[in-house]
């Protein structure tokens, strides 16, 4: 079972603290009940090693400063990650060594990366999510029913959209939505996704399931799966308002994943909906 303060609170750090997810994540930890903050980190050579972190996020201070040495923060129970294949990488393994547990919302691993970071958190409890919007992992569900009932006759199309500075496409809540799909009409995913259209492409290929993306401006979040034949086209949609529902959601999985025993989680096994 997880660690229990004499608080009674969950302890977590808080890494990337000064990105717009890292602040947000601060807040959501520090307004959560039952939750503080512990610490809060930065890359080597950012310009907020030293700020306070509460302060950075638009709340009150709370005397914890960034620092860029995770080990120079106070003991904690669960780590938030939501920064960079790399960086989280490097996390996993303080985790691991330390007996703590990790919730994740880094995108973008590799194959190579995402292996790595299974074997490295293979004894700890860890939380491992595309998006951890309650919305987005109800869709997921509905998603995968949908593509149960509906079969290869009706065409899939996943449609994304996020602000200009995200770095991966397609982003992973796509990709999440394109393996509930998958896995709904019982196909590999790799096998049925087409991610680029080009030219001649010829007609579309019965089973596919095509990804659309886009990038613009401060889109916080656009994601919808479509399945369309020639008498009606069905869409499961959700629009994120605000990020601060992904931070809600990665402070209830630390919650959650602090009473759990070693294992791989995602979010809707937090909700109950696996």
């Amino acid at each position: 079972m997880g660690t229990i303060t004499e608080s009674g609170n969950v302890r977590v750090i808080v890494t990337g603290a000064s990105g717009r997810m890292g602040r947000m994540l601060v807040r959501a930890v520090t307004e959560a009940k039952g939750m503080q903050l512990a610490g809060a980190t930065e890359r080597s050579g950012s310009e907020y090693l030293g700020r306070d972190a509460g302060e950075l996020a638009g709340s009150e201070t709370l005397a914890i400063t960034l620092t860029d040495r995770i080990e120079h923060c106070a003991e904690a129970d669960v780590i938030i990650d939501f920064t960079a294949p790399e960086a989280t990488l490097a996390h996993a393994r303080f985790v691991a060594e330390k007996g703590l547990r990790m919730v994740i919302g880094t995108t973008g691993f590799t194959a190579i990366q995402l292996a790595e970071l299974k074997h490295i958190l293979a004894d700890t409890p860890a939380i491992m999510a595309a998006n951890y919007s309650v919305g987005v992992n109800l869709a997921l569900n509905l998603i995968k029913q949908a593509a149960e009932v509906l079969g290869p006759d009706y065409d899939a199309e996943i449609y994304e959209a996020h602000h200009k500075h995200k770095m991966d496409a397609p982003s992973g809540t796509a990709l999440a939505m394109g393996h509930a799909l998958a896995e709904g009409r019982g196909v590999d995913l790799e096998k049925m996704a087409v991610y680029a259209r080009e030219g001649m492409t010829g007609a579309r290929e019965k089973g596919s399931i095509g990804f659309a993306v886009v990038r613009a401006g401060n889109i916080v979040g656009d994601h919808k799966a479509m399945f369309i034949s020639d008498e009606e086209r069905i869409e499961i949609g959700h629009v994120a308002a605000d990020r601060m529902v992904f931070a809600k959601g990665a402070a209830r999985a630390a919650r959650w994943v602090n009473e759990q025993r070693s294992g791989w989680y995602d979010m809707r096994d937090v909700l109950g909906l696996s």
